[in-house]
């Protein structure tokens, strides 16, 4: 990270060399004023920003309304159904490149944001956590809300949404990485250039500054930057929702 820095802020010298000039002297904007003139940022920045809200309050809804019957809900076939969710983490992701390929072409959502989106609004890892951290709040709170009336949806929108907000917040932190740093799938969806995101718009500045270096390592840097603005906003919640389930 300070090395990728330091070369965003190097105007001139070689970039690499032994030993490494990690932080140059006097440093330069230059390199970040050239890709925002040259690059349309702020068209890649609102892109990524609206597939990044989409999946994470997709995911944090979806993954939720999943996870609560799994955790808390007593029917046939539960232990079963969390087991075969849970196995499917053994598949690679890519495998269902084609299938999802094919479903949205067939659905007409090919270069469309509702086609980058919908495959990845639900994730089997958040329905894990989340599962596990509905299965830590103690059964008094849910037995008192049904005491006062409160149906199955109040319950879990008054009460368990609340109890496990750390374990929300993980799971927020998480989608966002993911959706944000998303290349392969929006580049395969996506055909028009003023609809990609900036993982895919960062391959065209590659490529139209494949000679400076310079150049590459501010725009990878002007994208990284929102991801730990993201973090250090919700790390409050991290560490407390990790182990969210670890003990019982």
């Amino acid at each position: 990270m300070l090395w990728l820095l330091g070369t965003a802020l190097r105007a001139r010298g070689p970039v690499f060399g032994f030993p490494p000039q990690v932080l140059p002297w006097p440093p330069s904007l230059a390199n970040f004023a050239t890709v925002w003139e040259t690059m349309p940022l702020p068209r890649f920045f609102a892109n990524t920003l609206l597939l990044a809200a989409s999946g994470v309050v997709l995911n944090l809804v979806l993954c939720a309304m999943a996870a609560y019957p799994l955790a808390r809900m007593e029917f046939p076939g539960r232990r079963l159904i969390a087991g075969l969710l849970l196995s499917t983490l053994m598949l690679p992701g890519h495998v269902g490149l084609i299938v999802n390929f094919v479903t949205l072409l067939r659905l007409r959502l090919i270069d469309t944001y509702a086609g980058v989106i919908l495959p990845g609004a639900v994730s089997v890892f958040g329905i894990f956590l989340l599962r596990q951290a509905f299965l830590t709040v103690p059964g008094e709170l849910e037995d008192a809300a049904r005491i006062d009336g409160a149906s199955e949806w109040t319950i879990w929108w008054r009460v368990m949404l609340p109890v496990i907000k750390p374990a929300l917040g993980v799971l927020a932190l998480f989608e966002f990485v993911a959706v944000w740093n998303s290349f392969l799938w929006p580049l395969i969806v996506l055909k028009s250039p003023e609809k990609y995101p900036l993982a895919v718009g960062l391959l065209y500045l590659s490529g139209l500054f494949a000679h400076n270096t310079r150049a590459v390592a501010a725009g990878a840097v002007m994208m990284t930057l929102p991801i730990i603005a993201v973090f250090l906003f919700t790390q409050r919640f991290f560490m407390r929702g990790l182990t969210v389930g670890a003990l019982r």
